[in-house]
């Protein structure tokens, strides 16, 4: 299959979505934008709601593939994550199906195994085992819940219509972490670019689930199928360790926040601003 030249990103003016504009032309990717705010600097950007099916039915038209990084990215009420995570994902996909795009990179996340223990050593994780892309799905809040619902309507699409989808659920993509608890599920900005274009280009993908993040020494969980794509990733949190570390202090097993893949998301998460 040939790489995919004209690619709709949703959420273009979101920290990812910025990210992910500057990185992917690169890639030989035409990008098409699209947000419910405007994107600055891009004056042909499509500024639409996700819940406007008309203005989505003239963004999707004629793309060769999607990646879906539009929703609320934090925390929020559970309407307010039913709106825009969930009716949103499914006008998207309807709108793709309707069009005859081919795939769609979705945006998945960490949060939705959120409750997932962290490897430590011991049970469920022995020594020097990852969590596997397969672990069953423990979401942490609505907002994880909604990329439970994602995943699955992906599988929907593909089994249904033939509709591709890669589900990348990413665990924090900055230009460099923040937190220790970041240092195992970090993705550097070209580590994500590299795996959305192999998400992209990849044969055959059905509809495959992967797990997001750079080849970090302290990583927590598999990266086999991302792997699979044609994903190498090059970076690795580890130079920023030891400065985070005297900052923060080791994890503490005793901390829930600690304990867990979703880290403070299980406990106290960040609440969506609008």
């Amino acid at each position: 299959m040939p790489a995919r030249r004209t690619v709709l990103l949703t959420g273009a003016a979101g920290g990812l979505g910025t990210l992910m504009r500057g990185l992917l032309p690169a890639y030989g990717y035409e990008l098409r934008l699209l947000d419910m705010l405007p994107v600055a600097g891009e004056p042909d950007a499509i500024t639409a709601d996700l819940g406007d099916r008309a203005a989505l039915r003239e963004a999707v038209r004629g793309v060769d593939a999607i990646i879906h990084l539009a929703g609320i990215s934090l925390e929020a009420s559970f309407g307010k994550i039913l709106a825009a995570n969930i009716e949103g994902t499914y006008n998207l996909y309807e709108t793709a199906r309707e069009e005859g795009v081919g795939r769609i990179v979705f945006a998945s996340s960490n949060h939705a195994v959120g409750f997932t223990p962290r490897p430590r050593g011991e049970a469920p994780f022995g020594p020097g085992e990852l969590i596997p892309v397969d672990t069953p799905r423990r979401p942490d809040t609505f907002y994880g819940l909604s990329k439970c619902f994602g995943e699955d309507l992906a599988q929907l699409y593909w089994d249904k219509h033939g509709l591709e989808t890669v589900s990348v659920r990413i665990g924090s993509c900055f230009e460099e972490p923040t937190s220790v608890r970041m240092l195992s599920v970090w993705m550097s900005p070209a580590d994500g670019a590299r795996l959305f274009h192999a998400a992209l280009s990849a044969e055959g993908v059905g509809h495959t689930v992967v797990n997001g993040s750079s080849a970090n020494t302290r990583l927590w969980w598999d990266l086999t199928s991302a792997r699979a794509l044609g994903y190498e990733p090059q970076d690795d949190s580890e130079p920023y360790a030891a400065k985070l570390i005297a900052e923060q202090g080791e994890l503490d097993p005793d901390n829930p926040d600690h304990d867990h893949l979703g880290g403070h998301f299980t406990t106290n998460p960040p609440i969506w601003p609008y």
